[in-house]
Parts: structure tokens; C-alpha cells; sequence
């Protein structure tokens, strides 16, 4: 039988092919948390802060930046918004027709900025003069999209502007130097495989010019002298950036970015990416009123297939697990998955009508 590339760390109960709305935990993260959960109720609570620090410089060598440019918190939206309050009134953002809400919603809701969208694919074509700042998802959640990044921040640098990456949707799978760009954001939760409650902002050298807004205690470079009152220094790091941790999540982040490290996101995309093949050609074989065709995502592990969302209830039924996004059918491959889990998913749609 053909194992998973996640071996023994895995044994999904069903035909889980949603790693873009959620991953699996690995068990030496499950177990973890679990101790440090039991730990706390039995009144002998860990610190935990350790583990946010080793799940930080994990992180920073998955991303290849140096530790320092690194913050730790708990949502893309809160590290947009705070983005978007560094950018002077009447700042013009571009950002890709219908990308992911969290990227975008920050921008928007500041009434004295221009959000202009173009389609992800005229994305560098876009950019001009007055643009501030490109702000794009890595990959799309939607469909699976690759950006053409290397396009975007050559455009970008050649008319001043500054680029954000939401690597939500690739980090993981996708070898990416978040180096090359001014700002990257990702949470954990998808393809990172941690809990919920983990994500992570790298920012340039010089911190980007960005006000820690929201600066707790946390923030500051001595953390636990800066428990009441205004924060004295604050961080000379990214992690002056750093929102209150959820630790428990954090304890099992560690192990589960350990995992990413150990096996590596060029292995994994590399795995992930035959799977989503795979899928693509057996769509075409379904038959007369079933052979969908994907949106085109050369390289991407995730797989939309227009007109095909309402299948994802009886996918459910019958315990393979897709979601539906857009309309489409979003199906979405990663380590823990084999080539029996994409013919599971062609057996049970070959018996869904229109």
C-alpha cells in the first residue's frame, strides 16, 4: 500500500482533501498540546513562551529571513490592518480581483485609501507611479493560483511601491524567500499544519516603518518588565510586532513546523503537486456532463473545478472531504494524502449528476 509522505504522524479517518480551508495536526503536535492542556488543568500551567519562540525561528528558516524580521501572532487580518495604518491618506493599494478577504478588508475599510484591483494575472502590469503598495495571496484561496511574484516585486521596486505576500495559501508547499518582499504574512492553520491561533508577519530590516499599534507587553524588549504602564523599550525586533500568544497552539506549532522543516517544501510541493495532477487528468475522464474542466494552476496542489460546488455536501457523505468556494469545487493535496485519496474522489464524483 502507498504511504503518505507524512508517515506515522497521520491516520485520517476519511478522504480529507481540505488542507486549504484547514490541516491536520500531526500527533507529535497533538500530543504536545494535549500534555500542556492537561498540564494547565491539573494546575501546573507550562510557561509556553518558549515554544513561541523555537515555532519563530523555525518559521524564519522555513521563510529564509533572519529571526529578527520575524513577528508572531494570531491573524492576517490584524498584520494587514497594521499595515495599512503605516500608509499615508490617499495612498493607492493594488491588489488582484477577489482575492482572500482578510488580505483586503484592512485596506479597504480606511475610507481615505485607493484600493485598485486588477485580475492576478495583470497584476505587475498594473502597477504604477502612484501605487503605494501591491498586496497579493500567494496563491489564491479560491482557485489555486499561483501569483507570478518575481513579475510583481520587479514592477513594484521599479515604481517605488512595496509589496505584502499572504502566503496563507502556500506556505508549506511553496519554496519562498520572504526576503524578496517588504512584507509576508501567513497563518499556520492550512498548509503549516498547527492549530489555529498561529501566524506569522516578517518585515524588512529596518521594521518597515510600521507602528506597533497594538503593543502589549509582549512587545517590549524586556517582556516582563513591561508588564504595567507604557512599554519602556519596545522590541528592537519584528517582535515588537508580536500580538499576546495563544499558547497552547504554540506548543503544538513547534512540532508541527519541525515537520515542514524536516521533510521540506520543495519535497512537499513536489508530492502535493503530482496528487493535484493526478485529479486534473482523472476529471477528464469522468464523462459526457462530468468531465469539468479545473481552473488552470500549473504547480498548485489545490484543484477548482467550476459548476462542481454543490458536489462537495455529497462528497461529505460519503467521507471525502473537499469545500466549496466560489462556486467551485476546491479540492486541496498535501503530505498526508496518496494517490488512493485522488481516486477515492474521482470514484464518488463519477456518481454525482448535475
Amino acid at each position: 500500500m502507498e504511504k503518505s509522505l507524512g508517515g506515522a504522524e497521520f491516520a485520517p479517518q476519511t478522504t480529507y482533501l481540505n488542507t486549504a480551508s484547514s490541516g491536520l495536526i500531526p500527533a507529535r503536535s497533538v500530543t504536545a498540546m494535549r500534555a500542556a492542556v492537561e498540564d494547565a488543568a491539573a494546575g501546573k500551567p507550562q510557561e509556553g513562551f518558549e515554544a513561541v519562540e523555537a515555532s519563530r525561528a523555525t518559521y524564519a528558516r522555513l521563510a529564509g529571513v533572519p529571526v529578527t524580521r520575524v513577528a508572531a501572532g494570531a491573524s492576517v487580518a490584524v498584520y494587514a490592518g497594521l499595515i495599512a495604518t503605516s500608509l499615508p491618506s490617499g495612498a493607492e493599494v493594488l491588489v488582484a480581483d477577489g482575492d482572500f478577504s482578510s488580505l483586503v478588508n484592512p485596506f479597504a475599510v480606511r475610507r481615505d485609501l485607493t484600493v485598485r484591483s486588477a485580475p492576478l494575472e495583470d497584476l505587475a502590469d498594473a502597477v504604477r507611479p502612484s501605487t503605494a503598495l501591491v498586496a497579493v495571496s500567494a496563491a489564491q484561496s479560491a482557485d489555486g493560483r499561483i501569483a507570478d511574484l518575481e513579475a510583481v516585486r520587479t514592477a513594484a521596486r521599479a515604481h517605488g511601491a512595496r509589496t505584502l505576500v499572504d502566503a496563507s495559501q502556500a506556505a508549506g508547499w511553496l519554496p519562498l524567500t520572504a526576503a524578496d518582499f517588504d512584507y509576508t504574512v501567513a497563518v499556520a492553520f492550512k498548509w503549516l499544519m498547527c492549530p489555529r491561533g498561529v501566524t506569522f508577519l516578517t518585515v524588512p530590516e529596518d521594521l518597515g516603518g510600521l507602528t506597533p499599534v497594538f503593543a502589549g507587553w509582549v512587545a517590549g524588549e524586556e517582556p516582563w518588565d513591561s508588564c504595567y504602564g507604557p512599554v519602556g523599550q519596545l522590541a528592537q525586533s519584528a517582535r515588537r510586532f508580536d500580538e499576546s500568544p495563544s499558547l497552547f497552539s504554540y506548543v503544538a506549532a513547534r512540532h508541527s513546523l519541525e515537520l515542514v522543516e524536516e521533510l521540506g517544501p520543495e519535497t512537499i510541493h513536489a508530492h502535493d503537486a503530482a496528487l493535484a495532477d493526478r485529479f486534473r487528468t482523472g476529471l477528464a475522464g469522468l464523462g459526457p456532463g462530468l468531465g469539468h474542466e479545473p481552473v488552470p494552476a500549473p504547480g498548485s496542489p489545490i484543484v477548482a473545478v467550476p459548476g462542481l460546488g454543490h458536489a462537495a455536501e455529497r462528497l461529505a457523505e460519503a467521507g471525502v472531504y473537499v469545500s466549496a468556494r466560489a462556486g467551485n469545487l476546491r479540492a486541496a493535496f498535501h503530505l498526508y494524502n496518496t494517490s488512493a485519496d485522488v481516486d477515492r474522489l474521482l470514484d464518488v464524483l463519477s456518481g454525482v449528476r448535475p
